[in-house]
């Protein structure tokens, strides 16, 4: 395992969108668990794969319940409001409140090919909806509350 460098605001690969993961081999699994190496490292609770410079459609995530490895993964079902306070590996020493959705059910496949779903409520919606986002080149302070301009 190593740590990856985080691709900070300014660099254009964040704002570009991810392709698919065609296959699960071990390049993918170890920038799997280079992604949870690094998000650790840098005491995050999600990490997308752009992130780390690699446009594919891949993220990791623990609010505190262990590592959650998705790719490939799509959002197919929401509920619920919540403005909340977000921050980013990516955009240090920024937050900014940001409107997501309470609840969240998403689709994708796990470490050994398989599809999964996951379902998430508070944070882990919102973290699977932020990592999501950087997949699409999407950044939280593009989804700002009016008014919130730190």
């Amino acid at each position: 395992m190593a740590l990856r460098n985080i691709r900070t605001l300014g660099d254009n690969i964040l704002r570009k969108k991810s392709r698919n993961v065609d296959k699960i081999n071990d390049r993918i699994l170890t920038l799997i668990e280079d992604m949870k190496e690094t998000m650790y490292e840098a005491h995050g609770v999600g990490l997308a794969a752009p992130q780390v410079g690699i446009l594919k459609r891949l993220v990791v995530i623990d609010v505190g319940e262990g590592p959650i490895a998705l790719i490939n993964p799509e959002i197919i079902e929401t509920k619920g409001s919540a403005i909340d306070e977000e921050g980013c590996l990516s955009i240090p020493e920024r937050e900014g409140k940001v409107e997501r959705p309470e609840y969240v059910k998403a689709k994708a496949l796990n470490e050994k090919g398989e599809a999964i779903e996951i379902e998430g409520n508070g944070l882990l919606a919102r973290a699977i909806c932020h990592e999501l986002d950087h997949l699409d080149g999407v950044l939280f302070i593009d989804k700002l509350v009016e008014g919130d301009e730190q």
